[in-house]
């Protein structure tokens, strides 16, 4: 399987046009589309990718020990999609499609998990794997 999910973070932060990000999550729908922005001048932090809703309004950050990951996927075009998967307590958590293959949300009716199974690369020749996030319990 050629998915992801990924937690966005910083839904705390004011967007600079004053929307509130928190709101703006609650307002997504499982399925809608998710922009992933890469800002190499954000002054913060050069790797950072910025998630937006499909109404344009930024909910996030792609977390920054997956950022420079992510951003080279978009780079290279390999990430197909990105749609809202669920509320998470840092902020949502988004799927995204890689290599050609359109995200579709977790058939399984559970949770949304934080990642796939760690046992299980994205691809065999990708050399990524993703670490395992136990949920809370």
């Amino acid at each position: 399987m050629r998915q992801l999910s990924l937690v966005i973070v910083g839904a705390d932060y004011p967007n600079k046009d004053k929307s509130n990000r928190r709101t703006e999550i609650l307002w997504s729908a499982p399925g809608e589309r998710v922009d992933l922005i890469p800002e190499p001048k954000n002054p913060v932090d050069p790797q950072a990718v910025a998630a937006y809703s499909a109404r344009g309004v930024q909910i996030g950050y792609v977390g920054s020990f997956q950022a420079q990951l992510i951003g080279s996927y978009i780079k290279r075009g390999r990430i197909a999609g990105c749609i809202f998967q669920g509320v998470h307590r840092d902020g949502a958590i988004v799927r995204v499609g890689l290599d050609g293959e359109h995200p579709m949300l977790p058939e399984d009716g559970q949770d949304p998990p934080l990642q796939d199974e760690p046992e299980s690369p994205v691809s065999e020749d990708s050399g990524f794997y993703p670490d395992y996030i136990p949920p809370d319990d």
